[in-house]
């Protein structure tokens, strides 16, 4: 059986007093994002999953016919295909479609100050530091409130320079004839079951595109926040940087603790043109009853980079795998993920390379820590036909273990022909030493801060390909979460 699926979707870490200063502005915590407040939602499509609740969803958002048939559509093929039985995990059949919420909406527009946007909603934001966030390193944001975006702004100079980013809703309506010529086009409804559950539901989200030429220095940021219980969040992104152009964009990730299922369904669609360049980072801390099965993918032409930064923390559940297709020439790929899988937690991730085009290079870097008795696990897949030339991969998985019942696996699928293609694949399976906790103890520090800094080691060179914001919040996590890793 083939164990991905057929289709995706100086060790010393101190911190430092610079670094320090800057964790303690963040005020990381990693209860920071549990708390939610009771809402009255002005639009509700009501629980399970029906052809009612698609036109509901397409009623009230006005979305063209052509949307309506897409989603529809979705929808058969979201009903015809069985749940993946080899992904890795059986916890998938404790989802039940029935009783999700599929929409929840306040029916405000996207506000364009922060005092337009509704008070709860905005002592959200507020609480999760958003704003301070915006206004302190970010070209723009975008921000969830469950099914809607409750805040959009970018900055006056980048509108001037025809750089667009809006929700999909506006984007579909508003810039439709670059909108609709990429949308689904990376990702089709029938690539998986949850690609076609996206497609059927999907609210949310942000569209992006920058003309050609355009660098954009500062990075775009969007804030997906889950509130309500028994609810499914299905945000689509799809980010087009023409020729030549640059950007980076950032997405941030949390919801509450309930005791029911919660579930986070995502499609990212990345299209970089001839010489663009796209860098997509994702830190996720979801809460411990999430569900986050996400399919992102990206197609690279000629001279094109895109690079996949990725940190999943949190959730009951991740399947997340991003892709590049190096479509064009001297094409680059990129994927860099961290995984951390606490107790009765799972994180099955990985990335896909498909090199359809000669001289082009990918790189895959992957490291997973396991707690307790969680489970990470590395899937992926590289593919490099006999046709082409000149094609190099690189692949390293290294994982590292914290307990004795602590578990990972791994499932690399490489396909290369022809004789002119090169790979490298590297992986290793490590544990925590003993002799390394006992002499870290010996200089003062305690269990749990050893754990900490032994953790933090194993994961630094990749921590740093993070914006600094990020790196010093993922090293405060980490700490966080080695919190009585030890025993």
């Amino acid at each position: 059986m083939n164990a991905f699926p057929p289709n995706d979707t100086d060790s010393s870490i101190d911190i430092g007093e610079a670094d320090a200063e800057t964790a303690a502005a963040i005020d990381i915590d990693r209860e920071k994002g549990n708390f939610s407040f009771k809402e009255d939602y002005a639009y509700d499509a009501g629980v399970g999953l029906n052809a009612g609740a698609v036109d509901y969803i397409t009623d009230v958002k006005g979305e063209p016919d052509w949307v309506r048939e897409f989603r529809h559509k979705a929808l058969k093929i979201f009903e015809s295909k069985p749940l993946p039985t080899h992904w890795g995990s059986k916890d998938l059949e404790n989802i039940d479609f029935a009783k999700i919420r599929y929409y929840l909406a306040k029916g405000q527009k996207p506000s364009r100050t922060w005092d337009e946007v509704p008070d709860d909603v905005k002592e959200t934001f507020e609480r999760l530091g958003i704003p301070e966030q915006e206004r302190k390193f970010l070209a723009g944001v975008e921000a969830q409130f469950d099914s809607e975006s409750a805040y959009s702004r970018m900055k006056e100079e980048l509108s001037k320079q025809g750089v667009i980013f809006v929700g999909p809703t506006e984007g579909l309506k508003e810039h439709a004839e670059v909108f609709r010529k990429y949308f689904g086009k990376v990702i089709p409804a029938a690539d998986n079951k949850f690609a076609a559950l996206n497609s059927a539901v999907f609210s949310g989200g942000s569209f992006i595109y920058v003309p050609k030429g355009v660098k954009v220095a500062q990075p775009l940021q969007a804030y997906f926040r889950i509130n309500a219980e028994n609810f499914g969040q299905f945000e689509r992104t799809l980010i087009i940087a023409d020729e030549g152009a640059e950007v980076t964009y950032m997405e941030g990730c949390t919801a509450p603790k309930f005791d029911t299922a919660t579930l986070h369904s995502a499609v990212v669609e990345l299209v970089a043109l001839k010489g663009a360049k796209i860098q997509y980072i994702t830190v996720q801390n979801w809460a411990t009853n999430v569900f986050n099965l996400v399919t992102k993918r990206g197609v690279a032409e000629e001279g094109a980079e895109i690079r996949w930064i990725d940190c999943n923390i949190g959730s009951r559940l991740t399947m997340k795998y991003p892709a590049v297709v190096l479509k064009g020439e001297h094409a680059r790929g990129e994927v860099i993920s961290i995984a951390l899988a606490s107790e009765n937690q799972t994180q099955d991730t990985g990335a896909k390379m498909i090199h359809a085009a000669s001289h082009t290079t990918s790189n895959i870097v992957s490291k997973s820590i396991s707690v307790g008795n969680g489970l990470a696990s590395y899937r992926g897949q590289v593919h490099i036909p006999k046709s082409l030339s000149h094609c190099k991969n690189n692949t390293e998985c290294d994982a590292l273990l914290i307990n004795t019942n602590s578990r990972t696996d791994t499932y690399p699928a490489i396909t290369v022909r022809g004789s002119q293609n090169s790979t490298q694949h590297e992986a290793s399976v490590s544990k925590v030493s003993a002799e390394q906790i006992f002499y870290m103890m010996q200089r003062g520090l305690s269990e749990g801060e050893a754990m900490s800094l032994a953790v933090n080691g194993f994961i630094n060179d990749l921590v740093q390909e993070f914006p600094m914001e990020y790196s010093v919040e993922l090293k405060r996590l980490v700490e966080l979460e080695m919190e009585g890793s030890v025993g």
